[in-house]
C-alpha cells in the first residue's frame, strides 16, 4: 500500500512539473527527487548554511548537490546577490510546483492514520507576524513540551498577508488575522478566536489626551504603526481614510517588539488590538484609550491547507491550536 502511495505522489511530482520537463532532456525524467528537497530548502532560506542545516548536510555536500541541479536544469537556478541566494527567473518559476510536489509527497509517504506525539520527531512550520506569534503560540509550545517531547517547531516570518503565499513556501499553518474584508481561497481553511476591536495605547502622564482621548487630538498626535508586510497598508489608516480623515504616522515598525519601549518614552501613540493593548498596560508604564471612532473587528486566525485534515500529525497540532483559542477566549 505504503509503496503505491509513494509512486503515485512521485507520479504527481513528475505531472507538476510537466510544463517544465518535456522541454527538458529526456535525462530530466529520472531526476534525482532528493534534488527538489535541496531547491526548495535553498528557496525558502535564501542561504546555503541555513538549507544544509535544515537537511542536515554538510555545506559541501549540499553545494555538491546543487551543482548537480543545475547541470540536470541547466540553469544557475540561484546566484549570490549581497549575502543571500536569490532565485534566477527559470527557478522562481519552478518554485511554487515543487513545492507543492514535495508537500504532497511528504505527506502521502507517512501514515495519515498514525501519529504517536510521545515518540514523534515531526517538525511543525508556522508562517506568523511576531504579535500573533505572541498571541497563539505560547500555550502551544507549552502542551508540546508535556505531550510531545521530540517535536520541534519552527516560526518562518509571514511573507504576505496572502495566506496561500505562506503555505505554498511550506508552512503547515498560518498564524495570522482576519477582518470584515478578508477572503481566501476554497481550500483553505481556518479556525477563528473570538474577534477583537482596537484600542489606543499612550505613555501614563501625556500631558494632552486627558481621561478621554478625543477624535480631533487622536488625528493631531503622532502615531507609531506596525506593519509587518510592507506593501500592506495599515488596516487603520484604510479604516480612516474611509471615514475621510488622515493621521501622522511618524514612525512605522516590522515588528511590535519596539513599539512600548517608543511609546512609554515619547507622546507617540499607537493603536492596536484591545487585548494587547491591555497585556501592553499590564507590563508598561501606559494607559488604554478607546478609539474615538469605529475600527475594523480583528480576528486571530488559524489558515491552513484542506488536504491536510485527514492527517494525523495535522490534526493533533490543529487540536492544540484550538486549546490556544480556548485559552485566548478565556483571558480576553
Amino acid at each position: 500500500m505504503k509503496s503505491s502511495m509513494i509512486k503515485m505522489a512521485a507520479l504527481h511530482v513528475m505531472q507538476t512539473l510537466h510544463p517544465y520537463l518535456h522541454t527538458m532532456h529526456l535525462a530530466l525524467r529520472r531526476l534525482d527527487l532528493n534534488l527538489l528537497l535541496v531547491f526548495d530548502a535553498l528557496h525558502r532560506r535564501r542561504s546555503v548554511t541555513a538549507a544544509a542545516e535544515e537537511l542536515a548536510l554538510s555545506t559541501s555536500a549540499f553545494s555538491h548537490a546543487l551543482s548537480r541541479l543545475r547541470t540536470a536544469l541547466h540553469d544557475e537556478l540561484f546566484l549570490r546577490v549581497g549575502g543571500s541566494m536569490q532565485p534566477t527567473p527559470r527557478a522562481q518559476e519552478l518554485a511554487d510546483g515543487i513545492s507543492q510536489a514535495l508537500q504532497l509527497l511528504a505527506d502521502r509517504i507517512g501514515d495519515a492514520h498514525e501519529f504517536d506525539p510521545a515518540t514523534s520527531e515531526h517538525t511543525f512550520v508556522f508562517a506568523a507576524t511576531d504579535f500573533t506569534t505572541y498571541a497563539l503560540l505560547p500555550s502551544v509550545v507549552t502542551a508540546v513540551e508535556r505531550e510531545a517531547p521530540g517535536v520541534r517547531m519552527r516560526v518562518i516570518p509571514s511573507q504576505s498577508r496572502d495566506v496561500l503565499t505562506d503555505l505554498v513556501q511550506g508552512a503547515h499553518f498560518v498564524l495570522g488575522f482576519s477582518d470584515e474584508v478578508s477572503s481566501v481561497p476554497a481550500d483553505i481553511e481556518r479556525l477563528e478566536a473570538p474577534s477583537d476591536d482596537y484600542a489606543v495605547v499612550a505613555r501614563r502622564g501625556h500631558p494632552r489626551l486627558g481621561k478621554r482621548l478625543t477624535l480631533n487630538r487622536y488625528l493631531a498626535e503622532h502615531h507609531v504603526v506596525v506593519r509587518p508586510w510592507r506593501n500592506e497598508a495599515s488596516v487603520i489608516d484604510t479604516a480612516l481614510a474611509a471615514q475621510g480623515h488622515t493621521r501622522t504616522v511618524a514612525i512605522e515598525l516590522p515588528s511590535v517588539m519596539a513599539a512600548p519601549f517608543i511609546v512609554t518614552g515619547t507622546d507617540h501613540l499607537i493603536t492596536l488590538p484591545r487585548q494587547a493593548a491591555h497585556q501592553l498596560a499590564a507590563s508598561a508604564q501606559v494607559v488604554v484609550h478607546e478609539a474615538p471612532f469605529p475600527t475594523p473587528h480583528y480576528i486571530p486566525t488559524v489558515y491552513y491547507q484542506r488536504r491536510h485534515m485527514h492527517l494525523a500529525w495535522h490534526r493533533w497540532m490543529r487540536n492544540r491550536l484550538l486549546s490556544a483559542i480556548a485559552t485566548t477566549i478565556k483571558s480576553a
